[in-house]
């Protein structure tokens, strides 16, 4: 809460145990530094991931997952907490290369776990062959992201852009002969 309100780098540690309710030995205890605060965010955001990896996982018709991957995706984003820490983190992140890793990992599990669900959908006829589907799936995550962020910026609900999201990834990705989706 610390980071979302103030940023990553107007917070102190002191701010940190002063918003947990614990004394800051206590806090140094469990984190010897800010920097490790931060490692634990992206531990958590592991875990946060953790049911759209599971969505993924599913076996369903591959442009089903897609379907349902987007709607949980895009809300997940959409939230105005999520950008913001991800605005904030991201900069840290590239500052600090091992930071930068623990959340590089997330992403690329996130994006191993969407190319599966394509190659799948691929191998099935359901999607058409093009270009890599570890860089199609890298972009189908970064159009979500860059629409949540326009949506928590302009204020515009995610639910009026998710369709046009949809619509385009589909677009992209959909054999010729399918039917609607």
């Amino acid at each position: 809460m610390c980071f979302l309100e103030n940023g990553y780098h107007q917070t102190g540690v002191r701010d940190i145990a002063r918003r947990a309710g614990v004394s800051l030995g206590n806090l140094y205890n469990h984190f010897p530094g800010k920097h490790d605060v931060l490692a634990e965010i992206a531990a958590l955001e592991r875990s946060e991931l953790r049911p759209l990896l599971d969505l993924l996982a599913d076996t369903s018709p591959a442009h089903a997952v897609l379907d349902r991957f987007i709607n949980a995706y895009a809300t997940y984003q959409a939230a105005p907490e999520t950008i913001i820490l991800t605005i904030e983190l991201s900069s840290e992140a590239i500052r600090k290369p091992d930071i930068g890793a623990l959340f590089l990992a997330n992403r690329d599990e996130l994006v191993s776990a969407l190319a599966s669900v394509i190659r799948r959908g691929v191998a099935d006829g359901d999607f058409r062959a093009g270009p890599d589907a570890a860089e199609t799936a890298q972009l189908v995550i970064e159009l979500i992201e860059g629409s949540a962020y326009r949506s928590v910026l302009g204020e515009v609900p995610m639910r009026k852009i998710v369709g046009g999201v949809k619509d385009f990834i589909f677009a992209a990705v959909r054999n010729r002969g399918d039917a609607e989706t």
